[in-house]
């Protein structure tokens, strides 16, 4: 070196001290990590007490792309100190087990794929997926047909909207009824249960196989099938509350809910259950709420219809987004309404016990004024129901002519 020059300062080199820590113990996680802050070229020393250290450091070195020096050693093995010294140099590390990986989309409602591959699976939306992963049968994976962009803000407020049926709802209120209107209420209970049933399988038959890429839709089903468990616990609870049999269910009721099970398609069977169904008995629960003779049926109409409410206000802002992206699936609904009635049209409906014990339930005492009362306000619930029905329809984009006919087609069966 030339008088009066200075050598040019050794580069600064990073340092690793694993201490007793292995590779084979989660060390391989720490040399990572020091690792990633390098770039190609750069060294690391590495330093440790672990027996197998040496050993080990070659091995994840060379599957990872990384070179190792020893100093004093030419990295053949054996003669290690009981400290274990090495430099490790990053490499330009290409893993291969990632080469045509792909993201499954972003992980934000608004960046939602149009059609997720079924190799995309179970993997959280945004995810990186290994390419080579196993296609999934979830046959529901077209967004045209399953998204609604409010489905992340309905399943916050489903999530936020549930209730305790051991607390929200006063079993231990006293109350004594005429014999007539609890059998009354007994058979309205169990009539409301079967319907309830019905409710639950049609968006529990869906859930799996709605790819779960579209995750705040099958969450908003996933708590709709909780909704209405709850519905079935408390309508039961209080039709057994006085102990004895519960109500009877009829053949034309049952076959009417049948074929809301029966539908395949998940468009369709929503729009029948959520929007028509479920829409008809936001009227017939908050007519059960206004006429209950006791606390307890009050509540427990006054509760679910605020979860019916909101499968409602879903059912209409996922068939709205439907519609609005292809205009043609109107024909698809008002087939759909059609063709249920047909299959419906030699049955005998409603069972007649319902509605006469609705009658009751309204009159709150069998004298003649008081059915008379009852009567009429039965009709008027029905008039109600009607026009809930075609306001829907027309919220839907059919015109008011085509939403009065379709919606004389519903089920006598109210659901």
């Amino acid at each position: 070196m030339p008088p009066g020059e200075r050598s040019a300062p050794a580069a600064e080199v990073a340092t690793l001290d694993l201490e007793d820590l292995g590779l084979d113990r989660g060390g391989h996680l720490l040399l990572s990590r020091a690792l990633g802050a390098l770039t190609p070229g750069d060294r690391l020393s590495v330093s440790g007490r672990s027996t197998e250290l040496g050993v080990h450091l070659r091995a994840w070195c060379r599957s990872q792309g990384h070179h190792v020096e020893w100093p004093g050693d030419d990295g053949a093995g054996g003669g290690e100190p009981p400290t274990t010294v090495a430099t490790v140099v990053r490499g330009r590390v290409v893993d291969q087990r990632w080469t045509g990986a792909e993201r499954a989309g972003g992980s934000a409602p608004e960046a939602v794929a149009q059609r997720p591959p079924a190799t995309w699976g179970v993997a959280a939306r945004g995810a990186l997926v290994e390419a080579g992963s196993p296609a999934f049968p979830f046959p529901l994976d077209d967004k045209s047909l399953v998204w609604t962009d409010d489905a992340p803000r309905f399943y916050r407020q489903a999530a936020a909207a549930q209730w305790d049926p051991a607390t929200a709802v006063p079993w231990d209120a006293p109350f004594e009824l005429p014999v007539e209107v609890e059998a009354a209420v007994v058979q309205v209970m169990t009539y409301l249960v079967e319907n309830e049933h019905a409710a639950l399988a049609v968006p529990a038959r869906f859930l799996g196989r709605i790819h779960p890429h579209f995750r705040e839709v099958v969450g908003v089903l996933a708590v709709q099938v909780a909704d209405e468990a709850r519905h079935v616990e408390v309508f039961s609870r209080r039709a057994s509350r006085r102990g004895g049999d519960v109500g009877a269910s009829g053949a034309g009721g049952q076959a009417s809910l049948l074929t809301l099970l029966e539908e395949p398609d998940f468009a369709l069977a929503h729009f029948l259950l959520s929007v028509l169904g479920e829409g008809t008995f936001l009227a017939l629960l908050s007519f059960i709420e206004r006429y209950a003779p006791d606390p307890v049926t009050a509540a427990v109409a006054r509760l679910a219809l605020g979860d019916e409410a909101r499968h409602v206000a879903f059912g209409m802002a996922h068939l709205g987004s439907v519609v609005e992206r292809d205009p043609a699936q109107r024909v698809r609904l008002a087939a759909a309404i059609q063709r249920r009635h047909d299959v419906l049209s030699t049955t005998a409906g409603l069972n007649a016990d319902v509605i006469d014990a609705l009658m009751v339930l309204a009159a709150g005492a069998l004298t003649p004024s008081a059915v008379a009362a009852g009567f009429a306000r039965v009709q008027a619930l029905e008039a109600e129901m009607a026009d809930g029905r075609r306001r829907r329809l027309v919220r839907l984009g059919f015109s008011r002519a085509e939403a009065a006919s379709l919606a004389a087609l519903h089920t006598r069966n109210f659901m």
